[in-house]
């Protein structure tokens, strides 16, 4: 459809509000996909495409956003970076973080503890807003710091649970289960790889996804789920901000020595949007971790928000105070591209 048959004033300019909101385009639909669950339960039980999207779809939504992302790592996001830079991002942010996660649960088990369960966890901290992450290092970074988005990418989606869970022990997750769940991915390499006409394409995937997929999620979850949850899951979000976010911004000081610089960092300690459906992949691949997926789903759309707006905002702090930040344009229209992952 030509851009020109479209009215020039929304009615109801639905998408500009949602992003006015840090996560808002995952945020909202899932809210309402609670909602309905909770108070009109049968309402997407008749069948046909109205059951397939809003209630049963979360899988087949999940896997075209996990080939999108894969296009991107091969497209024109991956940029040059340095492998050094890439390579901390990727320890510091994800595989540092998931280890202690993981070794956690293998002391108290996949109960984990005071309501928040290994599956949350590892969900939580063990995946990085790279849309956000891109916009805060392009603007305050150089070309190293953009192109370890290719970082944020390792962990987006199922992938790193689903083997850490299995590797560990702690899951039993079968072989073919991994490879279904890397096959999209794959693909998503393949297509960013041979077409940059489709990488730009997928690019605005997430765009469209995201809210389908949130709202499917949020058909699994119950309200009270939601408000036992929900406290937790600002306080995970604090949690990655000052664990990982930390822990890469003591990489970028001490081994790659980028001094005043070295408060982007903190613009790793995210979570992104997608998290929210981890759970269900895992518990579809190991029905053990089932009992734990509403809860897990509502605290990792907690650390969504919570990350959204409170890492830009640390990593502008402290490079402010060490003399890094010369531009001192306000962090909100950074906190929006969370929407984006």
């Amino acid at each position: 459809m030509s851009t020109e048959a479209l009215p020039s004033r929304s009615i109801f300019p639905m998408f500009r509000w949602m992003a006015k909101v840090p996560g808002g385009l995952m945020i909202i639909p899932l809210v309402c996909g609670v909602l309905m669950n909770t108070f009109f339960p049968d309402a997407l039980g008749i069948g046909g495409f109205t059951t397939a999207l809003f209630r049963d779809g979360t899988l087949t939504l999940i896997a075209v956003l996990i080939v999108a992302t894969g296009a991107q790592i091969t497209g024109s996001k991956s940029g040059k970076a340095a492998a050094g830079t890439t390579l901390v991002v990727l320890l510091a942010k994800t595989l540092v973080p998931i280890t202690l996660c993981v070794l956690l649960g293998l002391t108290v088990g996949i109960e984990g503890l005071a309501g928040v369960s290994i599956l949350a966890l590892i969900t939580i901290f063990g995946n990085s807003n790279g849309g956000l992450w891109l916009a805060f290092a392009s603007r305050y970074g150089d070309e190293r710091d953009s192109g370890a988005y290719v970082a944020s990418a390792f962990d987006d989606g199922p992938f790193l649970a689903l083997i850490f869970l299995g590797a560990s022990g702690l899951g039993d997750i079968p072989i073919i289960a991994l490879v279904a769940a890397i096959v999209p991915f794959v693909v998503g390499l393949v297509i960013g790889k041979v077409d940059r006409e489709w990488t730009a394409v997928l690019g605005s995937v997430p765009n469209v996804v995201i809210p389908f997929m949130s709202f499917a999620v949020g058909t699994g979850i119950d309200v009270r789920t939601v408000l036992t949850g929900g406290l937790w899951g600002v306080a995970l979000g604090v949690g990655v901000v000052l664990l990982t976010g930390g822990l890469t911004y003591l990489g970028y000081r001490f081994l790659l020595r980028r001094g005043p610089q070295s408060g982007i960092g903190f613009a790793a300690g995210t979570t992104a949007g997608n998290a929210v459906a981890v759970p269900a992949v895992v518990a579809a691949a190991d029905p053990t971790f089932a009992p734990f997926v509403a809860t897990a789903a509502s605290q990792a759309a907690s650390a969504v928000l919570v990350t959204a707006l409170l890492a830009p905002t640390v990593a502008a702090f402290v490079m402010k105070r060490a003399g890094g930040l010369k531009d001192d344009t306000s962090t909100q229209d950074l906190r929006a591209t969370a929407l984006a992952s």
